[in-house]
């Protein structure tokens, strides 16, 4: 026989909800362990009353009875393990798996049946559905009718929230039906209720969540907070976990009860309760039982009389009466001696306690993280500090916890714990020390380099270079100068050809004509409008420029100008070149050069072909003294260089031409045909002699226009000539 079975993807029924877990059967119990909440629950083989096997949708599950009324649902199982499994219970527990059948044609009316905490309504032998009492937390009677009211469970998507049965009466009875029913479910009901006397009171104790002083009365099957506001009644088989945690200051004790299903308060839920005790707070009580019964009912484990401190009495209390083990921090010590590590978790400050099977974290939220659920763990920088860093926790499902602002002191502690529970480091460097993952910056060793900041101080000095490289304009625009509330648009003003170039021009046509807009002399706008045109004026100087460094100038070439001297490699060269194609084949002819020049150097006696180069020399240089340029190329030099002149002129800022002749005169780029120009004239100048002067000026320009396309004609005649000048030069090369 096998000796055990065991499946990792098993739901079991908690609450109404069916939740994921691993089954373990073996010949002395049957284990059930939460994935959610790592609760263990455990069968006793001896306990077990009857297995059955249920259909469910898809698949089938198991059905165990125990001798004390209680059933646990299993699920998940497949079809192809139904016979080894069967044969598995059968040989181990004694037990024949019989399947249970469902009554599925939808009855309302049936037989109610009490199996130990289960009431099963039935339609013959069928059962229509079952009802476990122990979820049933209130029971209300009524004329022939029940109504039965059940614990909320915040995992369901959908929630039961009461059942009604309806009783016919019978005459016959000796006892009233309903009250039967009635008694029947409350003797196996969670029904909280503070009958009877409760075992221990303790005043005034401090919870820090939910925020308050409670008076906390335990009872037999659960216990009460009494509160100024609000009351808790909590079952005591609610408790999944009990923590007894020291403060890091060592002056204080935390005492941490874990809930599942959690408390509610509004729509708020507390799934941690954290009691907060002073170690010199002490207390004497008396529990209300005979000896007899803490023998027999508690094992001993309880005396009649308890003392000591606070917390340590009413651990004990919740200890036995709740059946967990308390849990103390582990063997961690950090930095400052404690087995805290000071954090930040979310919004608020707290203490990280890294114990024997997980991490809890205290106190806003509370954490409770378990290392089976762990996937991997980070330590990562914190926020560019060099003095802390962060603890982040992944989890299997995905969800990550971030713990930041640890001090870097407690790095190597947390690293070496970390490393001893062989947790799964994901920024684990090759060397597997991990003390150097984390760049503090910050070291001991004050001359190790901080990437971090030689980082920061990079894209510091890259932007300070885009801002050097920018246009100077940007520096001189401050935000005095902008209005957002002005209504006027300086687009108009930007690209209107007959808008004056300086101040100068701005005030003689406000002064002369009245249409300078009414701005005084140094307002803010004027001052705004005047450096925007600056800057484009800056702008297009700049453009100016560029182009003429990018276009090179075209020459035009001189058909009588003698061809260049061929040098002695050239001479060489073309003697050659098919003795190099014949010995060379498929060579190519951009490599025909560079073999060429290979054997030009190996070549001893070169006198043949220097000989001839130094006559073709000669006759190069004869040549050229009795040559002379012809009238156009002439023609084509002076006009280039006076173009390059009239260039030079022309890039002038309008502005410093403006003030040299009193405002009166116009750059080029600024005069238009338009008729707008005549009109503003006419405002601007009312005297006959001002008019006569303007025809003047135009007249001027229009006649500067006309030379300066007689000196472009020419440059280009120049340009072709040079350009033929070079393919001479390339000829005679090659």
């Amino acid at each position: 026989m096998v000796d055990a079975l065991e499946y990792n993807d098993i739901n079991a029924e908690v609450r109404g909800v069916l939740s994921s877990g691993r089954l373990k059967l073996t010949e002395q119990n049957i284990i059930f362990k939460n994935n959610k909440t790592g609760k263990v629950e455990q069968i006793a083989a001896d306990d077990i009353d009857l297995i059955n096997s249920q259909k469910f949708v898809g698949t089938w599950g198991l059905r165990v009875f125990t001798k004390s009324g209680a059933l646990h649902r299993f699920t998940g199982f497949r079809d192809s393990e139904h016979e080894k499994l069967g044969k598995y219970i059968k040989d181990a527990y004694s037990q024949e798996m019989v399947e249970k059948e469902m009554c599925v044609k939808g009855w309302n009316w049936g037989t109610a049946r009490f199996m130990g905490s289960v009431l099963s309504f039935d339609k013959d032998t069928k059962t229509i559905f079952e009802v476990p009492l122990s979820h049933v937390s209130q029971c209300v009677t009524g004329k022939n009718e029940v109504t039965l009211e059940f614990h909320q469970n915040d995992d369901a998507p959908v929630g039961l929230l009461e059942m009604r049965f309806h009783i016919p009466a019978v005459e016959s009875a000796e006892e009233d039906p309903v009250e039967k029913f009635h008694s029947n479910v409350m003797n196996k009901a969670s029904v909280i209720s503070a009958s009877g006397e409760s075992i221990a009171i303790f005043r005034e104790i401090h919870i820090l969540t939910p925020r308050g002083r409670y008076d906390i009365k335990i009872f037999s099957t659960f216990f009460q907070l009494h509160g100024k506001t609000f009351d808790y009644k909590i079952p005591m088989d609610s408790v999944l976990r009990l923590f007894m945690l020291p403060h890091k200051d060592s002056r204080q004790m935390f005492f941490v009860l874990s809930l599942d299903p959690p408390i509610k308060q509004g729509q708020t839920r507390y799934h941690y309760l954290v009691l907060l005790f002073a170690p010199d707070e002490e207390t004497t009580i008396e529990l209300p039982f005979s000896e007899a019964e803490l023998r027999d009912k508690y094992e001993g484990k309880l005396e009649k009389e308890l003392s000591g401190p606070v917390y340590e009495v009413m651990g004990k209390v919740m200890k036995v009466l709740i059946g967990r083990k308390i849990t103390g921090p582990g063997n961690f010590i950090g930095h400052s001696g404690t087995a805290a590590v000071g954090c930040s978790f979310k919004a608020a400050a707290g203490y990280l306690y890294p114990l024997e099977r997980g991490f809890i974290y205290i106190h806003k939220p509370p954490l409770h993280i378990r290392f089976e659920e762990i996937s991997s763990v980070n330590f990562a920088r914190s926020g560019g500090s060099t003095r802390s860093f962060d603890f982040e926790v992944t989890l299997k499902n995905g969800t990550v916890h971030i713990f930041s602002s640890i001090e870097k002191e407690e790095y190597a502690k947390l690293f070496d714990f970390i490393t001893q529970k062989k947790l799964h480091v994901s920024n684990m460097g090759k060397d597997k020390s991990g003390y150097k993952d984390v760049d503090f910056g910050d070291s001991d060793n004050e001359n190790e380099p901080d990437a971090y900041l030689a980082r920061l101080k990079a894209e510091a000095r890259e932007k300070e270079e885009d801002d050097d490289d920018g246009d100077d304009s940007d520096e001189e625009s401050t935000d005095e100068d902008f209005k957002p509330n002005e209504n006027e648009s300086d687009v108009a003003e930007e690209y209107d050809s007959n808008v004056q170039s300086d101040s100068d021009d701005d005030s003689d046509a406000s002064g002369g004509g009245g249409g300078g807009g009414g701005d005084e002399d140094g307002s803010p706008k004027k001052k705004h409008k005047e450096k925007k045109r600056e800057k484009k004026e800056k702008k297009e100087k700049k453009e100016k420029k560029d182009k003429e460094r990018t276009k090179k100038p075209t020459k035009k070439k001189d058909s009588n100008k003698p061809k260049r001297a061929t040098t002695a490699f050239m001479l060489w060269l073309n003697d050659t070149r098919e003795e190099i194609k014949r010995e060379n084949p498929g060579i190519k002819v951009t490599e025909i050069a560079k073999k060429g020049g290979e054997m030009w150097r190996e070549l001893k006696d070169k006198s043949k072909w220097e000989d001839a180069a130094a006559k073709d020399k000669q006759r190069y240089q004869d040549e050229m003294r009795n040559y002379k340029p012809g009238a156009d190329a002439g023609s084509d030099d002076e006009g280039s260089k006076s173009k390059s002149v009239k260039k030079r002129k022309t890039e002038a800022s309008p502005a410093k031409k403006a003030n040299t002749s009193g405002g009166s005169f116009k750059s080029k780029e600024y005069i238009s045909d338009d008729d707008s120009t005549s009109s503003d004239e006419a405002k601007n100048k009312s005297s006959e002699p001002a008019k006569k002067k303007s025809k003047s000026v135009d007249g001027s320009a229009k006649k500067k226009a006309k030379e300066s396309e007689s000196e472009e004609e020419a440059s280009d005649e120049e340009t072709n000539e040079s350009n033929e000048e070079d393919d001479d030069e390339d000829e005679g090369s090659d």
